[in-house]
């Protein structure tokens, strides 16, 4: 059996290694792949966003699976385009994708499903968008309304702030064509959560819990990020959370798109915030999580493919998804200067040693091979991951694993997982 893996971060690390440890040893293929995934996979010279590229290997080659990582070719239509030619491919189609590609689109969707939100308003018109922002309270949030790589969302702590927002979005236009509309929605108080589901058109199954840490920097200061680590699972994510977010976040919002006649097949990524009344939804997402993956799929007991491929057929059941009982913790190493501007090319030491570690997972995300050596090549570098018994131990033994790995500039979060700890302490 042969996988295609599109996509070269740490995301697609994490699913070309766990695809390839699946009882049937199928061929993992992944595009472009990077210096990780050579281990796990043979590596296409193809870009994630080269979709003629893609499908035209893909048809030459049929893969009897493709995942799609990242979420712009989701975007794209790139599901739509393989189907087309009668190729199987784990993801939504471009109607789906949405709800990732249109933040306005997704209210839209959450208010007509009745699912538990934000209140927002969106605007085209900067200057309405601004005379709306300033008869609101802070703090208050900031969004692009199309794909900005994780990185279009302001949290403001004062009306300046919001309003330097608005600018960059709308008439810096640092996200391009992404920020020709934007929301300004109310800043919910809580505790952020990420919950990942596999669905099938109507049925769904949940995956562990998860918590992201978006801010470069410790106690979660400084400017947003792709995510600067991740922990499995969240303590804040009780059984009474899980409850609301199958029946009133998942539940509801795929009813609303069968009403809408979208057959959403593939992971629907819920980024909630556990607010006094229960989860609310901050944003969907069409794909995997990047780091949440990282910390998710190591926990999975199961084979992954059989769920995949169930989810492309319709034929979806919980039974196809089981975990291990630890806690599993990923920490993301990056460039200086990241999410800002990073020098690339800086050689990477001490992997081996790293890796031989019990229980530690390396995921590499911007990482490429050169001359024999494995460089920098992104602004997330690498995703170090432990797997332990418990949160405390995974925690120790993911930055003992991280001292042994040098390259000039690198720079990481050391509070990844201290909200588990205040959480379980209440």
């Amino acid at each position: 059996m042969k996988v295609l893996v599109i996509g070269g971060g740490g995301r697609e690390h994490a699913l070309a290694w766990k695809l390839a440890n699946d009882s049937s040893k199928p061929e993992v293929f992944c595009a472009p792949g990077n210096a990780g995934t050579l281990d796990v996979a043979k590596n296409l010279d193809i870009s994630s966003d080269d979709i003629k590229g893609l499908l035209e290997w893909a048809v030459k080659n049929r893969p009897d699976l493709t995942v799609v990582g990242p979420e712009a070719p989701l975007c794209a239509g790139i599901a739509d385009m393989f189907q087309k030619k009668g190729l199987r491919v784990f993801g939504p189609s471009a109607d789906g994708a949405k709800l990732e590609g249109s933040k306005a689109f997704t209210k839209d969707v959450l208010s007509a499903g009745n699912v538990p939100c934000a209140r927002s308003e969106t605007f085209s018109d900067m200057s309405k968008a601004l005379e709306y922002l300033r008869s609101q309270p802070v703090p208050i949030v900031v969004k692009a309304d199309g794909l900005a790589a994780g990185k279009g969302v302001y949290v403001c702590a004062t009306m300046k702030e919001a309003e330097n927002a608005v600018l960059e979005i709308m008439e810096k236009k640092i996200f391009g064509s992404s920020g020709e509309s934007v929301l300004i929605e109310e800043c919910l108080q809580g505790e952020e959560a990420s919950m990942l589901a596999l669905v099938d058109g109507e049925k769904f199954v949940m995956l562990a819990s998860s918590q992201d840490h978006k801010r470069v920097f410790n106690n979660d200061e400084g400017p947003n990020t792709g995510g600067m680590g991740a922990y499995s699972p969240a303590p804040v994510m009780t059984d009474e959370m899980l409850a609301v977010a199958r029946d009133k976040v998942f539940g509801r919002t795929i009813a609303e798109l069968k009403r809408r006649n979208i057959a959403y097949k593939g992971v629907l990524y819920a980024g909630l915030m556990i607010t006094n009344d229960g989860p609310k939804v901050l944003e969907f997402n069409c794909r995997f999580g990047d780091p949440e993956t990282q910390a998710v799929l190591p926990r999975m007991k199961t084979d992954l493919l059989p769920a995949l491929n169930a989810c492309v057929d319709g034929n979806l059941s919980e039974d196809m998804v089981a975990w291990h009982p630890g806690s599993c913790v990923c920490v993301v190493m990056a460039s200086g200067g990241y999410p800002g501007s990073y020098e690339k090319g800086k050689i990477i030491e001490g992997l081996g040693e790293a890796g031989k570690r019990d229980g530690i997972t390396l995921f590499h995300a911007g990482t490429k091979l050169k001359d024999g050596d494995i460089v920098t090549s992104g602004g997330r570098v690498l995703g170090v991951t432990a797997v332990k018994p418990d949160l405390q131990t995974a925690v120790k033994h993911v930055y003992r694993a991280i001292a042994e790995i040098k390259f000039d500039q690198a720079q990481y979060r050391t509070d990844i997982a201290a909200r588990a700890f205040k959480t379980t302490e209440r």
